[in-house]
């Protein structure tokens, strides 16, 4: 989260990412693409039966199609028939990744910001980072403001500890290493057991918050997206003054309205 955002400018449109679906579309390469998807946002090495439980295809189907990668070189397989991603190719996959992302959760953003009348933000998670993606700005003249290529501290953001809440111990380390752990304001979390305490939380309510931990004055709010295995590769935010933040019921109004549409994502990123 950014600071406060005094002058009003015109947020830039968001980029086009595809019609989606027409006659050129080809269910294989889609399916290719998800595999890849699904491996790149694993814990580790994965065998046939999980991908295809991930993916939705039958065993014979989905090993025609893991082989076809593998003899491609865009994936391993290991001894024990586990597959996992090839060296190289994981910025393949993050393109797709965000590409899908983009599509499914740029409208339901702008939806949710005319909503609310606040800042709404997403962010992906990378290899060793957590970035932001797409920011819907408040037509308020006084506003949280957020940035597209911003990289969230999982310390201090509810953007990054909604999203690093979720990954295994290791990977959430890697996270923490990558980044560090810096104070930015009196309220930041820097110290390493209240921050697993603080992650315990998260997991636990299934949200997020920012009380004027990476900013002074500001409020932040975010939940994460999850995928058909339970796995968050991806969060979404709402960020505002703290003047403007009115009561219990009002934050209560504004979790009910983030977990709504963090869910339609989900269901967007599923029909994709």
């Amino acid at each position: 989260m950014q600071g406060v955002r005094r002058t009003r400018t015109k947020a830039a449109p968001p980029p086009e990412i595809g019609r989606g679906k027409d006659q050129y579309f080809s269910r294989a390469v889609a399916k290719a693409l998800e595999t890849l998807d699904v491996l790149q946002s694993g814990s580790g090495p994965m065998a046939l039966n999980e991908v295809a439980q991930r993916i939705q295809l039958s065993k014979t189907s989905t090993l025609r199609l893991l082989r076809t990668l593998e003899a491609s070189g865009c994936l391993m397989a290991s001894e024990w028939g586990k597959y996992a991603l090839a060296p190289g190719i994981h910025s393949v996959v993050s393109t797709q990744t965000v590409a899908r992302l983009l599509r499914a959760g740029i409208p339901r953003l702008q939806h949710l910001s005319r909503q609310l009348r606040e800042t709404t933000s997403l962010a992906a998670l990378f290899d060793n980072r957590m970035e932001v993606i797409a920011v819907v700005e408040s037509p308020q003249p006084i506003r949280m403001s957020n940035i597209v290529g911003h990289i969230l501290p999982p310390n201090a953001s509810a953007l990054g500890k909604a999203i690093a809440a979720f990954q295994t111990e290791e990977r959430r380390e890697k996270l923490l290493r990558s980044y560090g752990i810096y104070r930015f304001t009196e309220q930041t979390i820097t110290d390493r057991t209240e921050l697993d305490q603080e992650f315990v939380r998260v997991r636990e309510q299934r949200f997020a918050t920012d009380l004027e931990e990476s900013v002074s004055d500001g409020h932040c709010f975010g939940v994460p997206i999850f995928g058909p295995a339970g796995d968050v590769g991806a969060a979404i935010s709402v960020s505002l003054p703290k003047k403007r933040l009115l009561d219990a019921d009002h934050r209560k109004a504004i979790l009910g309205a983030l977990r709504a549409t963090a869910g339609q994502i989900a269901d967007d990123l599923r029909g994709n």
